[in-house]
């Protein structure tokens, strides 16, 4: 498939008045939370025939220099739904392991090399199968590919961003907490659907 000329018009960005003016974009489908062992391999089954996944994690916030906490949260959005897997409840995280480096499965997202270099450090897993959505737009002329700007672009939606920086580590996420974690990932995958459509090189 041929890449795409840069620079498209959809591949534009928009301005933050411009953006601020789309409406906000939430997934309302079937969001499914992993708390533990049999919940994992639960969603796992789920998730074995599924070819392309949109991909996320989420950490406790840093607030000082130097700070850092590992993955709490890994988010896998499907056709049929979404999974947010609790790494806190997980005794034996390998199966999730063995997903992420599934090289058969393509999980896309934002910034996955960032991601990438924490879940080898929580899980201890070499993940493979990823695709970096804003190094695809990179390379189509958009200069700042943030998702939310792919997002709005792409799919004339705003993520809204009020529930990022807030302690992903607890048991129990509030529903705020969900939604955004959930959205995330399943906005990653509709946009690399929108992107091959387009005729992107994806």
């Amino acid at each position: 498939m041929n890449a795409l000329p840069p620079p498209r018009p959809f591949l534009q960005a928009l301005e933050p008045d411009q953006l601020n003016a789309l409406p906000i974009g939430r997934y309302e489908g079937s969001v499914h939370l992993v708390r533990d062992d049999a919940e994992a391999r639960t969603a796992l089954a789920a998730l074995a025939g599924e070819a392309l996944l949109g991909f996320d994690t989420e950490s406790r916030p840093a607030f000082r220099k130097g700070e850092s906490h590992p993955v709490a949260l890994v988010q896998l959005a499907g056709a049929c739904g979404v999974w947010l897997f609790q790494l806190r409840g997980l005794a034996d995280p390998a199966p999730l392991a063995a997903l992420l480096g599934d090289a058969a499965v393509r999980k896309v997202g934002v910034a996955t090399a960032d991601d990438g270099r924490k879940l080898r450090e929580t899980l201890a897993c070499e993940p493979a199968g990823f695709l970096d959505l804003s190094a695809v737009a990179r390379r189509h002329g958009l200069r700042q590919p943030s998702l939310r700007q792919l997002a709005a672009i792409l799919l004339g939606i705003r993520i809204p961003k009020g529930t990022r920086l807030t302690n992903w580590a607890r048991r129990d996420l509030t529903p705020a907490q969900v939604a955004y974690a959930a959205t995330d990932a399943w906005i990653a995958r509709q946009v690399y659907l929108r992107l091959r459509e387009l005729g992107a090189n994806v």
